[in-house]
């Protein structure tokens, strides 16, 4: 499931740049592989519900590791490459019922973005030693087509495992709001197909990212978005000074499981 700011990704600078907002660029450029395994980079995703802030602080916390001086990726999911990118036009056309799908098609759609994204983005950027900041990742669609629109989570994990070939978040920051509140936040333009669902949906959304922090504590950082944004810009920060802050990287291999 993608981030509710839905424009602030689109025809925008590759996502290796120092905003989205600087050109019009649609998708992250192809990473290649360097002859010689360069020291792996680390791996930081941004989750939650609508409204929670998620590209607000995932750009804020790639501008606050490049001030680190580490060289960071910055991209999103779904979309990242040319591929990804018109996929997520397909999943996120609020109110046309030409594309509208049922949620097993929506996972199989995200995760065939997911596998693109992994191929030509991710891995080669971690090979290269980068640092790599992505918005919305795997646990988005567990969080949406599996508690929330009932999908079972053994078939979405089968899904996954086959997209990424287990590639996993050294480090995933869950923001968590209420429903409420998170919906709230969207204007009008931002309002994608997801955000019509009912609050039931959402609130089981929610519920979702929380029981997948509680099941996997090392890797989940959860921060309350309902604070100001520079305060969870803070905590955001932390979290991932801690990681960085650890020793290098492990091997993409110690990483990733399945």
């Amino acid at each position: 499931m993608p981030d509710a700011d839905r424009g602030a990704f689109a025809g925008r600078e590759p996502a290796d740049q120092s905003s989205f907002g600087a050109t019009r660029v649609r998708y992250t450029p192809g990473v290649e592989e360097p002859e010689v395994p360069a020291r792996r980079g680390w791996f930081i995703t941004v989750e939650g519900p609508d409204g929670a802030g998620k590209t607000t602080q995932a750009e804020a916390l790639a501008d606050h590791l490049r001030q680190r001086g580490i060289d960071v990726l910055l991209t999103r999911e779904p979309g990242g490459t040319a591929l990804g990118e018109r996929v997520r036009e397909l999943l996120l056309n609020g109110g046309d019922a030409a594309v509208a799908t049922d949620p097993q098609t929506d996972a199989l759609l995200f995760n065939a973005a997911r596998r693109q994204l992994v191929v030509d983005v991710l891995r080669p950027a971690l090979s290269r030693g980068r640092t790599v900041v992505c918005a919305r990742y795997a646990d988005s669609t567990l969080a949406y087509q599996g508690y929330g629109a009932g999908v079972p989570l053994d078939r979405l994990r089968a899904l996954e495992a086959s997209a990424t070939e287990g590639l996993t978040p050294d480090l995933t920051v869950l923001l968590d709001l209420s429903v409420e509140a998170g919906l709230g936040r969207k204007g009008a333009e931002e309002i994608t197909r997801f955000e019509e669902f009912d609050l039931s949906f959402h609130r089981r959304v929610r519920n979702g990212f929380l029981a997948l922090a509680a099941a996997s504590p090392k890797r989940f950082v959860v921060i309350d978005a309902a604070r100001p944004p520079d305060e969870v810009a803070a905590a955001v920060n932390a979290a991932a000074d801690r990681l960085v802050g650890s020793g290098e990287p492990k091997p993409v291999a110690a990483r990733t499981t399945g």
